[in-house]
């Protein structure tokens, strides 16, 4: 059986202008929203070290060659490619593994999250004392369905109670995070959900700012409510088990 490919782990970060800022977006069937998305990131990092990282979880449309044909109309755009359909969490973590900034911003590929929002949570990351390492945005007006509404306020309800987590939108994918803090987390599908929960036990601080949130206009929701209640019940079992297995060090010294 041929060896796996090695993940993308760092080859980036040799080179001698690393960006400050990475800006991950995961993308699959987004071609209606992905270069207008990509224009918009740009615009509002204008005058920032950053560079943009698409990565296209195996797309069935056209959206990793309207991406491809951006990157003359915009120096920062990296275009990163799954070639078998892994998921949103597998996407972000495949572009924090690329990335070469320090900085990690997510957005959603949808078109849904702002990105003149995101400048805001990256600044308050960065004056933020040393142990926060997350900055999540909390969606204000949602622009969803009152059934996608009642079931992810249900969900981040049970999800904040079990997790004592602290955050009430977890769904949404615009967050600024330190990438160091962010490999030291376990991984496994649908880990973008639990990012905070999974900072607080490492022993890091978070915080949540309130954030635009727009209607979608092109392509269609990848989750369903049904989908999404049954990975969660899993997924917060194995979280919780999780949060019981940790020991932290307290300060650790060199002797």
């Amino acid at each position: 059986m041929p060896k796996a490919p090695a993940e993308p782990v760092s080859e980036g970060r040799q080179t001698p202008t690393r960006p400050e800022v990475s800006v991950v977006v995961p993308v699959f069937n987004e071609s209606g929203a992905a270069a207008d998305l990509a224009r918009e990131i740009a615009a509002a990092f204008a005058g920032h070290s950053l560079e943009i990282l698409f990565v296209d979880d195996c797309s069935r449309d056209d959206t990793r060659a309207r991406l491809l044909a951006l990157k003359a109309e915009i120096p920062a755009l990296r275009v990163l490619g799954h070639s078998a359909n892994a998921g949103q969490s597998r996407a972000v973590r495949t572009g924090v593994l690329a990335a070469r900034g320090d900085i990690i911003v997510t957005l959603d590929g949808d078109g849904q999250n702002d990105p003149a929002d995101a400048p805001r949570l990256v600044e308050a990351l960065k004056s933020g004392p040393p142990e926060l390492a997350l900055v999540g945005g909390e969606r204000m007006r949602r622009q969803d369905s009152a059934a996608k509404k009642v079931a992810s306020r249900i969900g981040n309800g049970v999800r904040k109670r079990l997790l004592r987590d602290t955050a009430n939108d977890t769904g949404c994918g615009l967050k600024a995070f330190r990438r160091e803090a962010f490999l030291r987390l376990p991984y496994f599908d649908h880990i973008h959900r639990y990012l905070p929960a999974l900072m607080l036990r490492e022993g890091y601080a978070t915080a949540f700012l309130p954030v635009g949130h727009r209607p979608r206009t092109t392509g269609s929701s990848k989750y369903t409510n049904l989908g999404r209640l049954w990975a969660s019940i899993s997924d917060l079992w194995g979280v919780m088990w999780l949060q019981s297995r940790a020991r932290r060090p307290g300060a650790v010294i060199e002797l």
